[in-house]
């Protein structure tokens, strides 16, 4: 079987169980082949934290969930050193959740922002410092955090240094009504399976080395000198809107960072490479662009007052900005 077909395979196996998800799914998948992570946010019950255990049941790939509360410490994330009386008087570094290649940090903004900023490092450099010792990161490692987008209260916003280092933040919807219903009858089956306590075979999961071999099949997919230029348009686009049109001058105070740039090539090459092609389409780019673009783009006090949403300025953005 094939980095493809596995992978695929996963999709479908995680999709049984996260049912009327399947962008969710999609892009869970993208953010660990990509070495990226991923920020969900939305309403609870909605199988944030089911997708990634359902990830981590189908792969051979170890998750430390992290639950985000006002009195947690950076030392509960990343490991503190501990004094050792016994034989040589010395100091033992034990680790903390953070080391484990699959991490839920569920309800971020629930933490203050010096907890957040632990995880800054490890997102960005795949390690941690603690008492000047670098230690490096297990290998894939992938951070999928939560947000609630309706309790504010006790709540602290991520700042932008953060949001940028996530490399997609994806809205996560109700399921339609027909999927709510299968959702209804998976529960049920799932409970009756638990209660008629059957003894079954140990799941076989996929090995850990089909995300190295998917990651070097997606740098192989061809990216076109017109299709780069496509991604640096958009992202400038977003920095000189006055370019494009007054709408989005009036909409749009701060742009994109290079890592729009960057991530929108990384999970387009990936998109493509899901569907078969070793080549990227501008309709890549135009699936996975909001889910890029949404936390890089800071509003105007206008848009906002408008009532105007960071998807309807990325539309806009799409419709003005042409493939080269």
């Amino acid at each position: 079987m094939t980095a493809l077909e596995s992978i695929q395979q996963l999709q479908e196996q995680i999709s049984k169980s996260i049912i009327g998800q399947e962008k969710v799914v999609n892009r869970i998948i993208s953010c660990l082949i990509s070495d990226g992570n991923l920020l969900l946010e939305g309403l609870p019950g909605l199988a944030k934290t089911r997708a990634i255990n359902s990830l981590a049941k189908n792969m051979d790939l170890g998750l430390s969930r992290i639950q985000f509360t006002p009195d947690l410490l950076p030392s509960d994330i990343t490991g503190t050193e501990i004094y050792q009386s016994q034989g040589e008087e010395s100091f033992v570094f034990q680790q903390g959740p953070i080391f484990n290649n699959l991490i839920l940090a569920d309800e971020i903004n629930r933490a203050p922002a010096k907890v957040q900023s632990a995880l800054l490092e490890a997102m960005q450099e795949r390690q941690v410092t603690v008492a000047g010792n670098t230690y490096e990161l297990p290998k894939p490692f992938f951070v999928m955090a939560t947000q609630n987008p309706i309790e504010q209260e006790g709540t602290y916003p991520l700042p932008e240094a953060q949001m940028d280092r996530f490399l997609m933040h994806v809205i996560v919807n109700y399921p339609s009504e027909e999927a709510e219903l299968e959702v209804l009858r998976l529960v049920r089956n799932e409970e009756k399976s638990a209660g008629e306590k059957k003894e079954s075979k140990a799941k076989e999961k996929l090995p850990k080395e089909i995300v190295f071999d998917a990651r070097k099949e997606v740098q192989e997919v061809h990216v076109s000198e017109a299709i780069e230029k496509y991604i640096v348009a958009l992202v400038y686009a977003t920095r000189t809107p006055e370019k494009y049109s007054e709408d989005l001058a009036k909409w749009i105070d701060v742009g994109c960072s290079p890592r729009a740039t960057i991530a929108l090539d990384k999970v387009a090459r990936v998109q493509a490479w899901l569907n078969g092609r070793d080549f990227v389409k501008p309709e890549d780019i135009q699936e996975v662009i909001k889910d890029v673009f949404r936390h890089r783009i800071v509003s105007s006090f206008e848009a906002n007052a408008l009532g105007i949403s960071k998807e309807q300025i990325i539309d806009e953005l799409i419709s003005k900005v042409a493939v080269a």
